[in-house]
């Protein structure tokens, strides 16, 4: 199926491992010029290397940058628009914030959870936005994850602030719709990510379990009984980003393989 992104311009940030570089790669593979984001200057050079050996024939550009702070995203974003055009498609995605429980958590966690996961989309969005309203035609793209829906005692900030990011792609959707940028979304359940092998490293050592015994465990809450590979998250991305989603808009999505059990 062609989704229709030959030569649409995609911004990913935390792109050069896991999720997010899985989605630039999907990205790629369907003709996008794609600018690939990391704090890692090294990791997302290798990233970018890996790329342009797989797709030969493809544009990524690497822009390293801490999305923690709002003159870098400019830079990027700058940088991107420069190099490759104007932004068709934006999407939004960071590593985890401080994993621990409610009255484990300092004021700094807090805020260094709210820099890392709700401004950096706050920011990044602002800055695309002009850009697809002169075109009238846009893609944003919020990668967050299940705990929106489904909150977990030891990621209480990553919970609270999934769900915020929630609320706010349904109210930049309607907002957006008039002129012609759809906003989703994306919420993966277990994924086969340097982030899952922390999670599982504290939640085994609370369960007093080993890690390999609590994998197994959570395999079993998954109807599919396993966790997903990055690709099967990029895959959705892409079509999500494409011109065959033209009626799908404010939808925060499960990729889970059917963990949360909410009928809504």
């Amino acid at each position: 199926m062609d989704l229709g992104l030959k030569e649409r311009v995609a911004m990913v940030a935390a792109a050069s491992k896991g999720i997010g570089r899985a989605i630039a790669e999907a990205l790629l593979a369907e003709g996008c010029r794609v600018s690939i984001s990391a704090r890692g200057k090294e990791s997302l050079e290798a990233a970018r290397s890996a790329m342009r050996s797989r797709f030969p024939s493809g544009e990524v550009l690497a822009c390293p940058t801490d999305v923690r702070k709002a003159e870098e995203l400019e830079r990027w974003h700058a940088e991107t628009a420069g190099a490759l055009g104007p932004v068709d498609i934006l999407v939004t995605n960071t590593g985890g914030p401080p994993a621990a429980r409610f009255l484990d958590l300092s004021e700094e966690q807090w805020t260094e959870g709210l820099q890392l996961t709700l401004l950096n989309v706050i920011r990044t969005s602002k800055l695309v936005i002009p850009g697809m309203r002169e075109k009238k035609r846009g893609r944003i793209l919020h990668i967050t994850s299940f705990v929106a829906k489904q909150p977990s005692d030891i990621l209480t900030v990553s919970s609270t602030l999934r769900a915020g990011i929630s609320a706010l792609t349904k109210t930049m959707a309607n907002q957006l719709a008039p002129d012609g940028i759809l906003v989703n979304a994306l919420l993966p359940g277990y994924v086969k990510t340097d982030r899952q092998i922390e999670l599982a490293a504290i939640r085994s050592r609370e369960a007093g379990i080993s890690v390999e015994e609590y994998e197994k465990r959570s395999a079993q809450t998954i109807p599919l009984r396993r966790s997903a590979e990055p690709p099967e998250i990029g895959a959705v991305a892409a079509f999500l980003c494409s011109d065959r989603a033209s009626y799908l808009t404010g939808v925060s999505l499960a990729v889970d393989g059917g963990l949360l059990q909410g009928t809504f």
